[in-house]
């Protein structure tokens, strides 16, 4: 038995994770059921420390990521390398937002780690008061109510030049309960964020598991190769159209397209928002039971020859001239080419062949179809085929339950904050 047979699914499992279910609402019996609006003028204060940048002298830089998700290190700056006089130093357990483009929600609580990084002044501070636990406040800071509340308030004729002073946040009202009901509201939402990281963990490790066999599967050592024109006869890319001819409402005589932007990075197909293009001509190449469909030039050199398997749904679809369609011979065939396309090694040889030395790189069809990939024999291409599709489908669950669990979080905080679910809920759920 090879090295790659013995490779368990258990190498990507993690700790046992709770289900988490969405607490019941429960109807609230008047208004003063909801916790009391309060500007955030009363439970924090703008605190700015200012440090002068000396030259020969390092400091470390952070910036703020949008819609709550932190504080992020952008390396170390000597200070005669800037045009800043001065920057602002960053305190542990302050909140911090970034004012230019604050409709996007770059607002969050300085992690310790953090303490002593400087921004510039776009990044106004803040410091808390007796009030308020940080902790809680981080949580808040990830709350779409209070993004809808900067964006209400930013200034500028600009839309990616508008402001938010901090004149302005201080004056938005949020709910905000008392301590104790702060620090439960804390426990519960990071026993979620807990089983959000447990499943980001056992989505990566299943990956790094697929990896190794993806690389054993289309190793050096192979002991037989097919040209890719030979096991897909039809490699073509889709057609160009006028921006007048695109909609996203399906009309008469219009064909459905599957764009770039519905193909992720992680190998998966977005299918709600789909483009339909008149006047594409009859000839035009669509989507079959035996396709794939690859990137052909991106200005991000690692995505060009990225390779998906596309559902059912959006079989008779064209796809955009960034793209290729590949025919393979059946679907057997098909099957096996998803597996190896998607191997490090020959994602690496297409990414390295595509032309241009800078900007949109492109892969030549002619090149692809002298492709050399591993063509073992047809028990072990099944036996293959069946080892990665098990981890596919663990990724798969791993991400929708992600996914479901990041929905339940922003559930809870929206129903924590206005009480339209109960504390002792939210416990029962999580």
């Amino acid at each position: 038995m090879s090295d790659w047979q013995q490779i368990s699914l258990s190498d990507s499992e993690t700790p046992v994770r709770r289900k988490v279910a969405v607490p019941p609402q429960g109807s609230r019996a008047s208004a003063g059921d909801s916790y009391p609006l309060r500007p955030l003028g009363e439970v924090m204060r703008l605190d700015i420390q200012r440090t002068p940048m000396k030259p020969a002298t390092t400091y470390r830089l952070a910036g703020v990521l949008n819609a709550g998700k932190g504080v992020v290190a952008k390396g170390e700056l000597d200070g005669g390398d800037t045009e800043y006089a001065a920057m602002n130093v960053l305190h542990a357990d302050q909140v911090v937002m970034r004012k230019l483009t604050a409709w996007e929600g770059p607002i969050t609580v300085v992690p310790a780690e953090f303490d002593g990084f400087v921004v510039s002044n776009e990044f106004p501070t803040f410091t808390l008061g007796p009030e308020v636990i940080p902790d809680w406040m981080r949580h808040l800071c990830g709350s779409p109510r209070l993004w809808a509340e900067m964006k209400n308030r930013v200034s500028g004729t600009v839309q990616r030049r508008k402001r938010l002073n901090p004149e302005q946040l201080l004056q938005i009202q949020l709910p905000i309960p008392p301590r104790e009901v702060q620090a439960r509201i804390v426990e519960i939402l990071d026993a979620v964020d807990d089983q959000v990281a447990a499943l980001v963990g056992e989505t990566l490790a299943a990956e790094r598991v697929q990896c190794r066999l993806l690389d054993e599967f289309t190793s050096t050592a192979a002991s037989n190769t097919e040209p890719l024109g030979g096991l897909c006869p039809v490699i073509r890319s889709g057609p160009s159209w006028a921006a007048k001819d695109e909609s996203s409402v399906l009309s008469e005589g219009a064909l459905t397209v599957l764009k770039i932007t519905n193909t992720r990075p992680d190998g998966s197909i977005d299918l709600s928002e789909l483009a339909y293009v008149a006047g594409l001509p009859e000839s035009t190449k669509v989507i079959g039971p035996t396709s794939l469909v690859m990137i052909r030039t991106n200005g991000n050199r690692k995505r060009i020859g990225n390779v998906y398997l596309p559902p059912e749904e959006v079989h008779g679809a064209a796809v955009s001239a960034f793209q290729f369609t590949l025919d393979a011979l059946d679907v057997e065939t098909r099957d096996y080419l998803y597996l190896v396309l998607r191997s490090p090694r020959i994602q690496h040889q297409m990414s390295e062949s595509a032309s241009g030395s800078t900007g949109l790189g492109n892969l030549a069809v002619r090149w692809l179809k002298t492709l050399e990939v591993p063509w073992p024999k047809a028990e072990t291409r099944k036996v293959q085929v069946e080892a990665v599709h098990a981890i596919d489908a663990k990724i798969a669950a791993a991400r929708a339950e992600t996914e479901r669990l990041r929905q339940v979080r922003a559930g809870l905080l929206a129903g924590l904050l206005d009480r339209t679910i109960e504390i002792e809920s939210a416990y029962q759920g999580v």
